[in-house]
């Protein structure tokens, strides 16, 4: 009975089905939609970026009911705050420059609210925009540089890694650059760990930072031996410490020893000893290299610090205190190929850098210090980086 009735069911939606064609067949077909009339004339297309022959830089940004926008150029010199002017589009727009080659990062500020591009073009090489800790920004390359250009040479990978802290008990995240030929081969290669500073995140290095280029042409020029690098993140909270938190620690020293370097050398092709590790990073991570090394000084063959000094970051300025076993141990010294600083003159913690290279040639070691012209910005720490990572397991 199930099967008979199914057939008749099938019967009948046939004999529906036809009955229909047959009603229609004389029918005259039915007419397309009426176009959608266009609402007034289309909205400006403004190109958001735009970089000229000689260097200077034109930002637009189509906000037609906006009152007022600023250009924050981080970085850029002279773009800190700048008023845009409109057209009679509605395109605002501002021209700055000329501008030394590199990687810059902007937004906009629009009536009070901080956007990013909202139509930077991609390109094949290199990201539209960079993460810190407190925002998004938009990037703009100005070309120019054989140390950062893309140049046409062969280019390593940079990877983003999730790990779960045990020590934060947390998942956190790291970048990651490998050399090129790294995944055609079987060869054991050194680490070098590059920090970045305050409010920025582990994305800094490798957008704004450009270190992945950095290191590609730095390899096939020849200059700088092929390294796998490391690049962590330095915060590990947002925010101030609740009253209920406990006493405070040193979380990012707990995460880096305890999380991110087994990390590193359990699941990269690295050599795990002395000779064939570095230590490096800017400002706050110059701080954090300091208390890092010198709490591991047997893990560490080469230590830069950029635009920093004992105490940026490293929770106080007890730091000789705090370190002073490490610091007259002469067995330690062993191996310590090289610890380099590096300061704008125009920095405002050369002071402090200065005062570090004292403390450590106090204590028997021998520190280069290089004072390069400039302040804090990334301007010298791409330089910085340029010019430390040559000199590295050599």
């Amino acid at each position: 009975m199930k099967t008979h009735s199914s057939s008749l069911l099938a019967i009948a939606g046939v004999a529906l089905a036809f009955c229909a064609v047959s009603q229609n067949s004389s029918a005259q077909p039915a007419s397309p939609p009426p176009a959608r009339e266009r609402q007034g004339p289309r909205a400006p297309r403004p190109v958001p970026v735009e970089v000229s022959a000689d260097r200077h830089i034109t930002f637009r940004i189509l906000a037609p009911k906006a009152q007022e926008v600023r250009l924050n150029g981080g970085d850029i010199p002279n773009a800190g705050n700048v008023v845009m002017t409109k057209d009679t589009n509605g395109v605002w727009e501002a021209t700055i420059g000329p501008v030394q080659p590199g990687e810059f990062r902007f937004n906009f500020n629009v009536d009070g609210v901080l956007v990013v591009a909202p139509r930077n073009p991609a390109t094949p090489e290199t990201s539209t925009v960079s993460e810190s800790n407190e925002a998004i920004w938009s990037l703009v390359n100005v070309p120019g540089s054989d140390l950062m250009d893309t140049r046409d040479v062969p280019h390593g990978a940079v990877e983003t890694v999730t790990y779960f802290s045990k020590s934060l008990e947390r998942a956190r995240r790291m970048h990651v650059y490998t050399p090129p030929g790294y995944d055609q081969n079987s060869e054991r290669y050194p680490v070098f760990y590059l920090l970045h500073g305050s409010g920025d995140s582990d994305d800094a290095w490798s957008t704004v930072g450009r270190a992945g280029f950095i290191m590609d042409n730095l390899i096939a020029d020849g200059k700088a031996k092929p390294m796998v690098v490391v690049m962590p993140a330095g915060h590990t909270r947002l925010g101030r410490r609740a009253p209920g938190d406990g006493p405070p620690r040193d979380e990012f020293q707990a995460d880096f020893s305890g999380d991110v370097m087994p990390y590193v050398e359990s699941h990269y092709r690295v050599v795990n000893d002395k000779a064939h590790r570095a230590i490096a990073g800017l400002s706050m991570g110059g701080g954090q290299t300091l208390t890092a090394a010198f709490a591991t000084l047997d893990k560490f063959a080469y230590i830069g610090v950029f635009s920093s000094g004992a105490g940026i970051g490293s929770g106080g300025t007890d730091w000789e205190e705090r370190h002073k076993d490490v610091l007259d141990n002469a067995e330690l010294k062993k191996g310590l190929e090289l610890i380099w600083f590096s300061t704008g003159k125009n920095d405002r913690l050369i002071t402090n850098s200065l005062a570090t290279v004292d403390l450590l040639k106090k204590h028997g070691f021998n520190p280069v210090f290089l004072e390069s012209q400039g302040g804090h910005t990334w301007i010298n720490w791409r330089d910085y980086l340029g010019e430390f990572a040559p000199q590295l397991f050599k």
